[in-house]
């Protein structure tokens, strides 16, 4: 029986955790994927790794520590950006080099070098808690709130700033809270699968739910939907071949992702899509 495997309490609050992360991600990654932010999400990611690995040093819970780390580097970013003199993915890039570099320095003076790396770079669902789930629920609020605030903002100033700008819309601060958006979900994330899957989990189930929905809140459902599928597909491999349960997640997501554009393409002749420019007219 495929519920089997669910019987253990820690696998059934791997699934809890794993399907709310699957929501938190498929909100955020919604923008990512439409602003083109891959990049950032994979810097945000990596950035991660100095907050978590000191407080795996100290002794102080990971959360905290990530939290602090990605709020360094949104202030960075904004910084650089403020001054002008960078390109964007320039920012990002010396960011992103620069808070891997301090991560993997303070993970080396750790004893348990190896399972720390380890734990930190593909994640540990199996091991969440009760504690945890709370906080991904706290998570979940958190990014509803801003999506639902911002989503006009952020609707706006992906067509073009300028006509952000003569709405009133605010595009750099709408560039800020997007930011953050980004940083609260692979903070609230990094535990599940990783920093270095979780944008796995941004990308890949929107990816699939972009082969078939036009309007953004309904991407972000059913990519909500294809991710929350990856946890229980993946936890299920996880079960029965005895792999890594965060990476056979982040792999089934992008398997979907395949299937799914795949799936499409054979469709395409019966459906047209309407041009995306059209949620900007219906944020307004």
């Amino acid at each position: 029986m495929l519920t089997n495997p669910f019987s253990p309490d820690f696998m059934e609050r791997a699934l809890i955790g794993g399907s709310l992360v699957a929501i938190i991600c498929a909100i955020a990654g919604t923008w990512v994927v439409i602003r083109g932010m891959a990049f950032l999400g994979e810097a945000i990611g990596h950035g991660l790794l100095p907050g978590v690995a000191m407080a795996t040093v100290l002794g102080f819970p990971v959360m905290l520590g990530a939290g602090a780390s990605a709020l360094v580097m949104t202030a960075l970013l904004s910084a650089l950006q403020r001054r002008g003199k960078l390109s964007y993915d320039t920012s990002i890039g010396l960011v992103f080099v620069g808070m891997l570099s301090v991560g993997i320095i303070v993970v080396s003076h750790s004893k348990s070098f190896a399972t720390d790396a380890t734990s930190m770079l593909f994640g540990d669902i199996l091991a969440i808690g009760t504690a945890d789930l709370w906080t991904l629920a706290a998570a979940l609020a958190v990014s509803l709130v801003i999506a639902k605030l911002f989503h006009r903002n952020f609707v706006a100033a992906a067509f073009d700033a300028r006509i952000a700008q003569s709405l009133g819309l605010r595009p750099q601060l709408a560039q800020i809270m997007l930011v953050g958006l980004v940083a609260l979900a692979i903070t609230a994330s990094f535990r599940a699968v990783g920093t270095l899957l979780v944008v796995g989990m941004l990308l890949a189930p929107v990816v699939a739910a972009k082969q078939w929905m036009i309007r953004i809140p309904a991407v972000m459902v059913l990519g909500a939907v294809f991710g929350m599928l990856s946890v229980f597909g993946g936890l299920l491999i996880s079960w029965y071949a005895q792999s890594a349960a965060g990476p056979s997640i982040a792999c089934t997501a992008i398997l979907l992702a395949g299937l799914s554009a795949l799936l499409r393409r054979a469709t395409r002749g019966f459906t047209r899509s309407a041009p995306a420019i059209n949620e900007l007219e219906s944020a307004r």
